[in-house]
């Protein structure tokens, strides 16, 4: 047995698991770190060349632009998929599947609770590291938005192929309209991921577990006593 055991419902710890103890637990493993940062910098890339060849500004020439962009695009394309194929191998996409159980808890938090000083309604467990609300968030990107802007990007970069084509020049005007709208979408959830890692904690707080790969979250009795017995790594003790 190589995993820890299943973790029961912890939407509401406190009303489901009063027995549950808080431990600081290594929860993101080398790769989704390294993933998570690659990502980070590579969208950071992306959009700062965007910005040069919509005319934002003129710190880099067009053409370097266009180059960066591109090779930039291909090699997070290429992650994208190797992320992927990992997060279904280890079975780590659960994670990221949406539920509505906390959901408008979490979403009213955000929204209200936050700047009357409550404290947040979730608790993270074990298999559960992330709210509902970031579970919904993040499901989205990757399902809708990022295959939008990768589709549309490799649809726009292969204009040379499907030129031809009658209204080419119309269709191509729609792709990149597409790929800029998503673009400046994903710019936007940049802002508020980073806005969001500053509630609660300072920002060095909110970043330490992607770059230590460990977290707070509640462990059931079992789970502590089986990563005590058999996965000591990830006990920070």
């Amino acid at each position: 047995m190589t995993d820890a055991p299943h973790a029961p419902n912890l939407d509401n710890v406190v009303e489901t698991c009063p027995d549950c103890n808080e431990r600081e637990v290594l929860i993101y493993p080398k790769f989704e770190r390294l993933w998570h940062w690659s990502q980070a910098g590579s969208i950071m890339i992306l959009m700062f060349t965007g910005l040069g060849m919509n005319g934002f500004h003129s710190l880099i020439s067009f053409e370097l632009a266009v180059r960066l962009h591109t090779l930039v695009a291909l090699a997070l394309l290429l992650l994208w998929v190797f992320a992927t194929f990992w997060l279904f191998t280890t079975g780590t996409y659960k994670v990221f599947l949406p539920r509505v159980v906390g959901l408008f808890k979490v979403a009213r938090f955000y929204a209200y609770g936050v700047f009357k000083g409550e404290h947040h309604p979730y608790q993270k467990s074990l298999t559960r590291r992330l709210n509902p609300l970031q579970a919904l968030a993040y499901s989205a990107l990757k399902t809708v938005v990022f295959p939008l802007v990768w589709g549309s990007g490799i649809v726009y970069l292969t204009y040379n192929f499907w030129e031809p084509l009658p209204n080419a020049s119309l269709w191509l005007e729609v792709v990149a309209n597409v790929h800029l709208a998503v673009a400046w979408f994903v710019a936007g959830f940049v802002i508020l991921h980073i806005y969001l890692l500053t509630i609660g904690h300072s920002f060095r707080e909110g970043v330490r577990p992607m770059i230590r790969g460990t977290e707070t979250v509640a462990l059931t009795p079992e789970q502590e006593a089986y990563l005590e017995r058999h996965e000591t790594w990830r006990l920070v003790k």
